[in-house]
């Protein structure tokens, strides 16, 4: 399997998890957020990034991911997958709620989900190693926070994921890093960069 087919396969691990449907705002269509661009993702050191289309609705296969079962689907949601030539890749996931509450529980549910993923994964997978690791809160807007987990096959297969949880009054964002490898070559201090602008572009 290509490089790129692997590290991208972390955006999908299969993992069942409940998903919940939120109505959107009464009334009215949501505008779309602003998201992220390819030069706000953090520099790859062999390749540039590409952004595809900001696309209606949350990717089906995030409802088998273990670390964001909480993402409900939902049709005020957008999301936008980036790519480099190697085996690296990303994507963003925008939802706006009905209120400001709704979008307070959603994001404490994805904190909570991505905290303990890494022990999910375990549990559904025994031949998988997974650690997660809290990288902290961003002070931006309503607040934002950065994690990463790290999975390793008995066969010696590792990848690394990034995500961070941000909220700006009732639009919540997620952002998801992922490439092969360990916590080694992840890029914390460019991600947390690139979470505040994913948080301060969504209006």
């Amino acid at each position: 399997m290509p490089k790129h087919a692997r590290a991208g396969a972390l955006l999908a691990v299969a993992v069942t998890g409940l998903t919940v449907a939120l109505a959107g705002p009464a009334g009215a269509a949501a505008k779309t957020p602003g998201f992220l661009a390819a030069g706000d993702l953090p520099p790859h050191p062999a390749s540039a990034w590409t952004a595809g289309r900001v696309t209606a609705g949350v990717p089906g296969e995030t409802a088998g991911d273990a670390c964001l079962r909480a993402l409900p689907g939902h049709k005020s949601a957008w999301h936008r997958d980036f790519r480099t030539d190697l085996d690296t890749n990303a994507r963003q996931i925008t939802l706006v709620l009905r209120d400001t509450g709704s979008a307070k529980e959603l994001t404490s549910r994805l904190n909570k989900d991505i905290k303990s993923c890494a022990a999910r994964i375990e549990r559904q997978h025994p031949d998988t190693e997974a650690t997660g690791r809290d990288y902290g809160q961003l002070p931006v807007e309503e607040g934002a926070h950065v994690y990463g987990v790290h999975t390793e096959t008995s066969h010696g297969a590792g990848d690394v994921r990034l995500l961070s949880v941000g909220r700006d009054g009732r639009t919540v964002t997620v952002v998801n890093w992922a490439q092969l490898g360990g916590f080694e070559g992840a890029p914390v201090k460019a991600f947390k960069k690139t979470t505040t602008r994913a948080v301060n572009k969504l209006h």
